[in-house]
């Protein structure tokens, strides 16, 4: 299968590096020039939880560079490059279908403005952690499983074609009729960690020993679950605090992506995290207090970069 990733970064690299191991003709895409050289130069190193590969049949390729035709195209780009991804594919792409798989929440319904909805997938990393080493290799820290559904729920045959291919590329990877409570039960344990840990510098478990920040954490994914409840959101829990808890503990000593953002000096996500839940609190009238005072802060923080 042709497969390109619009988004070669940590995790889009270990997408990437496990579908060209099993066959697939990929391409990666991403404007960080020496990455893209490193990996045409001397293939993609993935190394870690899915074990240590190099794979050197993958290409690379800048943003710039006219969009190949594909069997599937998965973008794996931060949220804020969802749009002028999907763009980019009505424009210069075929009409395979198109996987988004991000942190937060918002991305389905940003690539439905531009992408036909019958050809929209969500997925849903659960429990991964990947970061670059150095160009041209990533390192896949965890992994749990790659959770997929059509766009506004339901099965179809082409949904279990991409499903039975992350499982044959070695993803532990399931399909979903009602993809959207995953999304949500994902972002409450993003909110959860993700503004804490980057406004504190701690990693999870670090994080997790502090009783005091652990539980100012905890009150940033109870903000995000009454949220979600409130818009009718079928939770699989009743006990949001054992399930981000659990959560945290199997990651250890990982970084949030956004955290890593900061570390690096980048802009983060965190207007379709810890900030997408006041937003979307509004009009409930659902008083959502310490996701707007970590907000604040992570906001504050990146005005030094």
């Amino acid at each position: 299968m042709n497969i390109v990733i619009i988004g070669i970064g940590a995790m889009g690299s270990v997408y990437g590096g496990l579908f060209a191991a099993a066959g697939h003709n990929v391409i990666g895409i991403d404007p960080w020039q020496d990455h893209i050289n490193a990996i045409n130069q001397n293939g993609l190193r993935v190394s870690g939880a899915s074990g240590d590969r190099t794979v050197t049949t993958i290409k690379a390729q800048s943003p710039d560079d006219p969009l190949p035709d594909a069997d599937l195209y998965i973008i794996a780009t931060k949220a804020a490059h969802v749009r002028a991804a999907g763009e980019k594919i009505i424009k210069e792409g075929g009409e395979a279908p198109v996987l988004t798989i991000q942190n937060g929440f918002g991305s389905g319904e940003i690539l439905a403005e531009t992408v036909p909805q019958n050809r929209i997938l969500l997925g849903v990393a659960e429990g991964f952690g990947a970061s670059i080493k150095t160009p041209g290799h990533a390192h896949h820290s965890s992994m749990t499983r790659i959770r997929l559904g059509l766009y506004g729920g339901g099965s179809s045959p082409v949904l279990d074609q991409i499903a039975r291919l992350w499982v044959e590329a070695g993803f532990p990877a399931e399909q979903y009729g009602d993809i959207d409570q995953l999304i949500w039960e994902k972002f409450v344990c993003n909110v959860t960690l993700s503004g804490a840990c980057t406004i504190t510098g701690l990693t999870v478990a670090e994080l997790r020993r502090d009783p005091a920040l652990w539980q100012i954490a905890v009150n940033c994914g109870l903000e995000a679950y009454a949220v979600g409840r409130a818009r009718g959101v079928h939770f699989s829990y009743d006990d949001p605090v054992a399930y981000v808890t659990a959560f945290a503990d199997k990651l250890g000593d990982a970084r949030p992506s956004m955290s890593l953002d900061h570390l690096a000096k980048r802009k983060s996500e965190i207007d379709v995290l810890n900030g997408m839940v006041p937003v979307m609190a509004k009009a409930l009238n659902i008083p959502t207090p310490v996701n707007e005072v970590v907000s604040a802060l992570v906001r504050h923080l990146e005005t030094k970069f």
